[in-house]
């Protein structure tokens, strides 16, 4: 494997962005991998370097660069990290996704003519948007525990998905306070109305945060409930999505 971090010119500053693919038998296809709200850790960086062992060229930016901020604290406050979260929004996050593309497309070992889109948590939504604004080259966007996927906003990604030409996987845990149930239920009937390519997986009996064995919650020192079985399903799920539309 071949990995980097590379500082990438964007409006606001400079953006720090893991990137790692195979040694061999280049170019790979481009995933985009977007953080969780506890920002980029060592664990992100893993699950980027597994999912390049499956031949993808993974791009992991840092979304909190606008405050000079990369891995939260274990005993960041909650009013810190509600003041990141509030500096992240569909703008920033597409702008950041617009750097990391130009980027890719310099650089040969990366094929961006099909591109795959993962978020965690706060970035679920970010991955519709960013399969809405690029349709010509995203074809599959996935969603694990993601919040605010359906909401009253005009921008709201259960509209945006159909502006996209990608098939969506959405990931729901089943006691999940942080992306309810009826959340998940609407979002699975717009995917229907709409004639949308894609699938609402609930996972039974799991919380949020499901996928992260080591993650902290980043609001204080309690652990995310993490569940091997439903992690596993996760890659499985994932890998299979990208296998079929990008390759």
């Amino acid at each position: 494997m071949r990995e980097r971090i590379c500082a990438m010119e964007t409006a606001d500053g400079p953006m720090t962005t893991f990137i790692v693919h195979p040694e061999r038998s280049g170019p790979h296809p481009l995933v985009v991998f977007l953080m969780d709200a506890a920002g980029i850790r060592e664990e992100l960086r893993d699950m980027a370097r597994r999912l390049a062992t499956s031949g993808y060229y993974v791009m992991l930016p840092n979304l909190f660069h606008r405050s000079g901020v990369e891995e939260l604290a274990n005993d960041a406050l909650l009013e810190e990290h509600k003041r990141l979260l509030d500096e992240v929004s569909n703008r920033t996050a597409l702008a950041d996704c617009a750097a990391v593309l130009e980027h890719a497309e310099s650089d040969p070992e990366a094929n961006c003519g099909r591109i795959g889109v993962v978020g965690y948590c706060m970035s679920g939504q970010y991955a519709v948007q960013l399969a809405a604004a690029r349709p010509d080259r995203v074809r599959a966007a996935a969603s694990y525990h993601g919040v605010s996927l359906v909401t009253d906003a005009p921008d709201s990604p259960h509209k945006m998905m159909r502006k996209a030409r990608a098939e969506f996987y959405f990931a729901h845990a089943e006691l999940d306070a942080y992306a309810p149930l009826a959340m998940a239920y609407a979002l699975r009937d717009a995917i229907a109305a709409d004639g949308i390519a894609g699938e609402v997986e609930i996972y039974p009996g799991l919380d949020h945060g499901f996928v992260f064995p080591s993650r902290k919650a980043g609001m204080g020192s309690v652990l995310a409930p993490y569940d091997r079985n439903g992690d596993l399903r996760h890659w499985e799920r994932l890998i299979a999505l990208f296998r079929r539309t990008i390759g």
